[in-house]
């Protein structure tokens, strides 16, 4: 799998990674939970290591603890999580218990989930930094309503990384942000790379264009992921998924070749509106 520099640091990072959520939100007896070792080793064996969590996401972080510590692989991977409250001892609190559940000493990235309290969160996960209880340090949000605040977020803060919402039918943030965020050395991730799953369902019947061979497209989603990444100021696309054949489909868009902007523009006429 291809891999992006995290700007603040030159570490490399693999193109593309798995959102927990949902997929990864299932009880511990269920089948779901029974799929997913098969999506962590899909993920790491294709060269991938980003999985992005959240307090938000219902059981996903205790779940992701669990299948990393029965596996063994807790190095292969990249953690993100989330801090999501308000307060500064409610936002410690709730760090610390993310580190409980996903049995992380170190956190690599830590986000303030959609710019909730963020000056305040900000200010402690610095701290947690210092300590190297933390990596890296960034801001989330999934739409472009808060683009706005996201904008000013970035313009005034030292940041390691943003995550935002970015697809092939969702493109408001190709104005100002990904420019943004290329011109201060801030990595990006993108979440929602499908449009939140509306896009591909209705591409679900639709046979791939003809030149989808040129790219080393094999499937719609790997297309839409390929578009996501063809915008150099993307760092990794995280799809969520808790389907092993899912993952391993995603992850075959960080191969080959990534097609130029240009590319898709000459191809609009047969790309989904």
């Amino acid at each position: 799998m291809h891999t992006r520099t995290i700007p603040s640091t030159g570490e490399a990072l693999p193109v593309i990674g798995c959102g927990t959520y949902q997929g990864f939100d299932v009880a511990a007896d269920s089948p779901g939970y029974r799929r997913l070792p098969e999506v962590l080793r899909a993920l790491f064996d294709a060269g991938g290591s980003v999985l992005d969590s959240s307090p938000m996401y219902g059981r996903s972080e205790a779940v992701t603890g669990a299948l990393l510590a029965a596996s063994g692989e807790r190095a292969r991977a990249f953690l993100a999580t989330k801090v999501w409250i308000r307060g500064r001892d409610e936002g410690e609190r709730q760090m610390q218990e993310s580190m409980r559940l996903l049995q992380a000493e170190t956190i690599d990235l830590m986000q303030v989930h959609n710019l909730v309290d963020w000056r305040t969160q900000l200010a402690t996960i610095r701290d947690w930094k210092a300590q190297r209880r933390i990596r890296y340090i960034g801001v989330t949000h999934y739409t472009a309503s808060a683009y706005r605040e996201l904008e000013a977020v970035l313009r005034a803060e030292p940041l390691d990384f943003v995550q935002l919402n970015y697809a092939l039918d969702d493109r408001e943030a190709e104005q100002r942000l990904l420019p943004l965020a290329a011109d201060r050395g801030i990595a990006v991730l993108v979440n929602r790379p499908f449009g939140g799953g509306g896009l591909l369902r209705r591409l679900r019947d639709r046979p791939l264009p003809g030149w989808a061979p040129e790219i080393g497209a094999r499937s719609w989603a790997q297309v839409l992921l390929k578009f996501v990444l063809s915008h150099a100021a993307v760092t990794c696309a995280i799809p969520g998924t808790g389907r092993p054949e899912h993952m391993a489909d995603n992850a075959q868009a960080g191969r080959g070749l990534i097609p130029e902007p240009a590319f898709w523009s000459k191809h609009a006429s047969s790309l989904p509106g």
